[in-house]
């Protein structure tokens, strides 16, 4: 056998050990044997280079990234409509059924709770990666997902097609990756979705190839006349397979939608004895043409859906129940839990919400309690599991006292919550600092919460205000700062003088002024100086803002202590630039809602570029909305854009539009 010949072999006996362990699961070499065959491998690609190939096993290994670039999808990527119970379900089957008189054929697969990619083969061979991005463009990164063993670099055939799929981190890899990382004193994830999502995103994927990622993979688009004879999504499936891709063996094919319904119930509790997370089953109508014929909405296809499991939940003991003092002074109750898995994640803490919820729940220290993931994300108790030591257990008193400063709790008309009284309270300015040199707000590097701490303590700032006062000497007497770090803290502050007029109204913290609504008032008026001027009535007027957003600004600017402050900061040479005059009026009159992630503009650029050519932005959509800019997983302001006949804008639309 000469080199070739031998390179050849080692390659089919390596992809075939792949395909066997990563897809069927059913391991074909021993790890020595496939370590000794990787190794013989390498060495002859190293000494005969002219005969490496990109489906070679050892392309795998990965390499360092500049960055990513954006890639148009050849077909666009549409999103599910959900389903939340048997009612939904039907409804839905009734409409895909209603023009054909007859019941149509399912197919049931579990909906992988991962990452959806678009995977392109010519002639066989992996060619290109793409992310799901916004469906219409996403981010190249055919080189990490080449590290995805379970990703055939060859097929068994030499097709041309593009596939779908979803990248996943197997949970008992997320268990592992997680208790290295806190051996190691690095940062934990949250989930195995977002440690898959971390792991494909990076630059340089030879860390990508050291983490245990698979895929599965859900459709196909053929190119080849004999594939394009395939009638039904079930037979496709199986075709894919026969091919080498990894398809989720829990696949069903059923005659109506009871078969479904069957098939949702028995996963609702059996997918927890899988070693992947999945949080529904995606239904859809088998037949090819029929599917053609039922099409698509503007945002997903007629004939899926995707029916949602309710979420998941545990119970456990609550151990205690910890108070937190907030920037605006508001006490915050929160849940010390014993820690339990949930969805996917160890959980300690959760949301009480407030002291009327504590109150309404019956919840005491010691109970054992029902807790749930609010959209899968945030951990709240939602009940007392009725147990006979309930009853035995204190009730909770709410607090009447500060816990950071010992101040008197006060109640404040018409809104739910306790509030320390002391202006003074340090728990309380430290919070405001602290978000006053956030990103969103002031953006000052260099000053964290463990520098704020020591400032504080030391008595060197009491307010933002301090902040702008300090000299770089003032720095230096802080535990580990050098004259180095000293220069670049102060630098960072005296930058951030010169902040736009948005960013101030984000960083002062006025009640029901977020990010957005900052940016909407900074639309409006030139300088700090004409919205202190602002009447209650102008403010009212301007969209966006509504009563009680206006109320709260009107009355912050009518404050004596809020004025000093802003005087103070003036006379400290903070000078909020005024608003830009736009550099076109392409948008003039239009309004401009944005929701979901967009590909390559943050939502701070996409609003600079509507603000840039003429155009307003809100933080709601109503009848006077002229378009909604959307990007990946938008939320309910897609739904009600929708409902009211607002248009739609994807990114490349709205990039379009002010070219």
């Amino acid at each position: 056998m000469d080199v070739f010949e031998r390179i050849n072999f080692l390659k089919e006996e390596i992809n075939k050990s792949n395909y066997k362990y990563y897809v069927e699961e059913d391991p074909y070499l021993t790890d020595v044997e496939y370590d000794k065959l990787f190794a013989e491998l390498k060495d002859l690609e190293e000494k005969y280079p002219m005969f490496k190939t990109p489906d070679s096993p050892t392309q795998r290994v990965g390499s360092v990234s500049e960055k990513f670039f954006s890639h148009t999808h050849k077909y666009r990527l549409y999103s599910l409509d959900n389903t939340y119970n048997e009612e939904e379900l039907h409804k839905w089957y009734e409409r895909v059924c209603k023009e054909y008189n007859k019941e149509l054929e399912l197919v049931c697969e579990l909906k992988i709770d991962g990452l959806a990619i678009a995977l392109t083969y010519e002639n066989g061979l992996f060619s290109l990666g793409v992310t799901r991005g916004d469906g219409v463009t996403g981010e190249e990164i055919t080189q990490n997902l080449k590290t995805v063993k379970a990703i055939p670099l060859k097929l068994f055939e030499p097709k041309n097609l593009e596939v779908r799929g979803e990248i996943y981190m197997p949970k008992s890899s997320f268990e592992k990756l997680n208790a290295e990382s806190i051996e190691k004193g690095e940062k934990v994830f949250a989930n195995p979705r977002n440690a898959a999502s971390g792991s494909l995103r990076q630059l340089d994927s030879k860390i990508t190839a050291k983490r245990d990622l698979s895929m599965f993979t859900y459709t196909a688009i053929f190119e080849d006349e004999d594939d394009k004879k395939i009638k039904g999504h079930y037979e496709s499936i199986m075709r894919l397979k026969e091919l080498g891709f990894k398809v989720n063996p829990n696949i069903r094919l059923v005659k109506n939608i009871q078969g479904a319904i069957d098939f949702c119930k028995e996963w609702e509790t059996k997918r927890f004895e899988l070693d992947y997370a999945t949080d529904g089953v995606v239904i859809k109508v088998n037949d090819f043409a029929i599917q053609r014929d039922l099409g698509f909405t503007a945002r997903a296809p007629k004939w899926a859906t995707a029916f949602k499991f309710p979420p998941e939940e545990v119970s456990t003991k609550l151990l205690d129940i910890e108070l937190n003092t907030g920037k605006t002074g508001i006490v915050t109750p929160v849940a010390v839990l014993e820690p339990v898995q949930l969805a996917g994640s160890t959980v300690s803490r959760a949301s009480l919400h407030n002291f009327d919820e504590i109150k309404r729940l019956d919840v005491r220290i010691g109970d054992t309690v029902l807790i749930m993931k609010a959209a899968e994300i945030i951990p709240k108790v939602i009940k007392v599991v009725d147990t006979k030591e309930h009853s035995s257990l204190p009730e909770y008193e709410a607090p009447e006292f500060c816990p950071a400063c010992g101040g008197k709790l006060i109640e404040k008309e018409g809104i739910v919550g306790l509030y320390c009284s002391n202006p003074n309270c340090g728990q309380l300015m430290r919070s405001k600092i602290e978000y006053w040199v956030s990103k969103e707000a002031m953006d000052i590097d260099n000053i964290g919460p463990s520098v704020i701490q020591q400032l504080y303590e030391k008595k060197m700032i009491s307010n933002p205000v301090d902040l702008y006062r300090l000299l770089p000497q003032d720095l230096m007497m802080l535990d580990l700062v050098q004259e180095k770090s000293a220069s670049n803290m102060y630098f960072s502050i005296q930058e951030s003088k010169t902040r736009p007029l948005n960013r101030l109204l984000t960083a002062l913290g006025i009640r029901h002024v977020g990010k957005e609504t900052a940016d909407i008032l900074a639309g409006e008026f030139a300088s700090l100086e004409d919205l202190k001027n602002a009447d209650l009535e102008r403010l009212s007027q301007i969209e966006g803002i509504g009563g009680i957003i206006a109320q709260s600004v009107y009355d912050y600017f009518r404050d004596e202590n809020n004025l000093k402050m802003l005087e103070d900061l003036k006379s400290l040479g903070l000078n909020p630039v005024s608003k830009a005059a736009p550099k076109s009026d392409k948008l003039a009159g239009k309004t401009f809602v944005l929701t979901g992630t967009l590909e390559t503009l943050s939502r701070d650029e996409a609003s600079a570029l509507i603000k840039s050519n003429g155009g307003k932005t809100s933080s709601s959509v109503s009848k006077k909305t002229s378009y909604v800019l959307a990007g990946a997983n938008p939320g309910s302001k897609f739904d009600k854009a929708q409902d009211l006949g607002v248009i739609i804008l994807t990114e490349k639309d709205f990039l379009e539009m002010i070219k």
